[in-house]
Order: structure tokens, then sequence, then C-alpha cells
């Protein structure tokens, strides 16, 4: 972007320094004086204005609504309020506080998919019955016997 050298108004040659030099435009100091142009005046009322415009606009916002979650009538969650300290009988343990209580226990077996994976390693994803495969290989043959694609549980022999 060229820029001029000398004057507009009485042809007195520019002297651009630093960044000011590229925001006055065609004119020398004196002649920008006399006429009463500057540049710096309109960007600070317009970044006073844009800054008023942002906290009015701020001040105008509503308040966020409250959180609510809808729950189904048939959900077997309770609606009484959830008590997070554990039910303790007067004596605290360590070993009760972080112990994890796990789900119902069945002695039913655990089967896995067992099918090919693109590794070449036979699939390891849990399924409800022997000889079901998972999601994304419904339809491939298993890579193992039968009797290979039940998990064991811990306490087993194997």
């Amino acid at each position: 972007m060229s820029r001029s050298n000398f004057c507009a108004n009485c042809g007195a040659r520019l002297a651009r320094k630093g960044w000011r030099g590229w925001l006055a435009g065609a004119r020398c100091g004196d002649c920008a004086l006399r006429l009463g142009r500057s540049v710096t005046k309109p960007l600070v009322i317009g970044g006073a204005i844009a800054t008023a415009a942002f906290a009015f606009g701020r001040y105008l916002r509503p308040a966020p609504p409250p959180l609510i979650i809808h729950r189904a009538a048939t959900s077997p969650l309770s609606d009484l309020p959830v008590d997070f300290k554990p039910h303790t009988n007067g004596t605290t343990s360590a070993a009760n506080s972080n112990a994890v209580q796990n789900p119902i226990a069945t002695d039913e077996p655990i089967y896995i998919c067992g099918a090919r994976t693109r590794k070449g390693t036979p699939c390891r994803r849990r399924v409800h019955a022997a000889g079901d495969r998972c999601y994304q290989h419904k339809g491939l043959p298993a890579m193992v016997p039968l009797e290979k694609l039940i998990i064991k549980p811990d306490g087993a022999k194997k």
C-alpha cells in the first residue's frame, strides 16, 4: 500500500516515523492541527463506545435458569435426597470406608466375543450368550473354541 511523501495541503515533505506515520494520512502535522483532523480521537471514542456497549450488554443479561433434572415417572431412582456419608455403627475403619461394593454376584458364566480383530487377536468384549458376537463382529466366526470364550470367576479353579 503506497503512501504519499508530501502533504496534500501545503506540499511539505512528510516524515513517516513509527506506526503513527501510517495512521496520519496525507497531511503534515501543521495542516492536520489547523484542519482539526486527528486519527487518535476517533479511535479512542470508538473504543469507549465499544467498551460501554459490552458492559451494558453484560449488565442486561438475564440470570441463568436453575438446573432442573427431569426424570420419567417410571424411573427406578428414589426421590429421597442422597446421603453421601457412609453408614457406620459408631466405628470407622479404613477397610470399610475404602471397600468397593460389588453388584449382585451371580453364578452365571460370562462370555467374550472371540472374533478375529484387525490386530489378529481374539476380541475381548463381553457378550450375553455363548456363540454371540459384539456389535462390531456380527456374523464373524470365533477364533478360539467355545470353552475358551467363558470368563471364569476369580475364585473358580482353572
